[in-house]
């Protein structure tokens, strides 16, 4: 029977599971945290397969939608989870806690980070906000059976939670577009550690250390986490964001695989920030695909198809953005800034906004 310990043990084998929290993951038990069903499983028509998912390296959904009704056919939007093991120690390893220190969490979910953070601090040390009412009722019976009592707080966690402030750490399981003024005014002197992103490239994890009110830190990772619930970008199927409209027609000498790889899209998702991607390869075996883009608010959209081999690739661009463009004039600026890699970015968060800069904070290349 698929246990604990083997997910344990999958984690170690794999280098993921840092010394210092084997014993908090050996110790919670994963299945307090999962519903007996989620998608593709149901504990009691299939026990040990629900076990085998639960006690893997993955995410398990845990919600969609925000828990709203759905009709059929409607698009599935994950909305709560739990998080992969793995990318949840990589997270804390970022967080850099030690013993006596207060955590502040955004995003309870089902409770199983929050039930970590207690096993390996003590509850009272530990204070996570969510959201969603229904989540965080589930939760707080997940981490009562555990044996857990956190501080729990019905809330929007950009707001953090003052009336517990001073906390030594802030962690945050959502993808932020921007670090709350708020998190810093109640982590003076601390470490605060989030997903961080754009529409368009949304996959980086901000490490900020916090002085005199002043937060500066440096982006690593590829997390893939769900979004801050005030602030998403748009989602959907491509057949619900396009329509056949004619656009205007041109040609690229990009290829355009070279635009969405990891440093130029990090670059890019600095100046177009509201407007995601998405690559479809086309099933005939042929090797060609379609790049697409779309805005948020779906009123634009463009493409460019990619054939092996080819000098040139058509290009389409619909609606009041000419999406394609605004992609291309970011990438041949990061071009001639000599293609900087992710690693030598990094930013700054005060009362003036929040900052992105090339090397030296003095470099600023962007504000929010």
């Amino acid at each position: 029977m698929t246990t604990q310990q083997q997910l344990v043990e999958a984690l170690s084998s794999t280098g993921a599971l840092p010394p210092a929290w084997q014993d908090t993951v050996a110790f919670v038990d994963r299945a307090l945290f999962v519903p007996e069903v989620f998608e593709g499983h149901d504990f009691a028509a299939d026990p040990e397969g629900w076990r085998r998912a639960v006690y893997t390296d993955a995410p398990v959904v845990t919600q969609v939608n925000d828990g709203k009704p759905m009709s059929d056919g409607e698009f599935r939007l994950s909305t709560s989870s739990s998080s992969m093991p793995s990318i949840m120690l990589e997270m804390l390893d970022l967080l850099d806690v030690h013993e006596g220190q207060r955590v502040l969490e955004i995003g309870t979910g089902t409770g199983y980070h929050a039930a970590w953070l207690s096993h390996r601090l003590g509850a009272n040390n530990v204070t996570t906000v969510e959201v969603d009412e229904a989540v965080l009722s589930t939760a707080v019976e997940n981490l009562k059976r555990a044996g857990f009592h956190p501080t729990t707080i019905l809330g929007n966690g950009r707001e953090g939670h003052p009336r517990g402030a001073p906390y030594d750490r802030v962690i945050c399981t959502c993808t932020m577009r921007d670090v709350p003024q708020a998190w810093l005014e109640q982590c003076p002197g601390g470490r605060i550690v989030t997903p961080w992103g754009s529409s368009f490239f949304n996959g980086s994890y901000a490490t900020l250390d916090v002085l005199d009110g002043r937060a500066q830190g440096t982006f690593s990772g590829y997390p893939d986490f769900m979004w801050d619930r005030t602030h998403r970008a748009g989602a959907g199927r491509i057949a619900d964001m396009y329509h056949e409209e004619k656009g205007e027609t041109s040609t690229t000498d990009i290829p355009p695989q070279n635009v969405i790889q990891a440093a130029p899209a990090f670059f890019t998702g600095l100046r177009v920030t509201d407007a995601c991607y998405r690559w479809c390869d086309a099933d005939d075996g042929s090797g060609e695909a379609t790049l697409w883009f779309f805005a948020d608010d779906r009123k634009s959209w463009a493409t460019v198809e990619y054939v092996p081999d080819a000098e040139a690739y058509e290009v389409e661009q619909y609606g009041p953005r000419a999406l394609w463009d605004e992609v291309r004039e970011a990438f041949l600026c990061w071009h001639d800034m000599g293609k900087p890699e992710r690693s030598r970015f990094g930013v700054t968060v005060d009362r003036d906004g929040q900052r992105v800069w090339l090397d030296d904070p003095r470099n600023v290349i962007g504000k929010r």
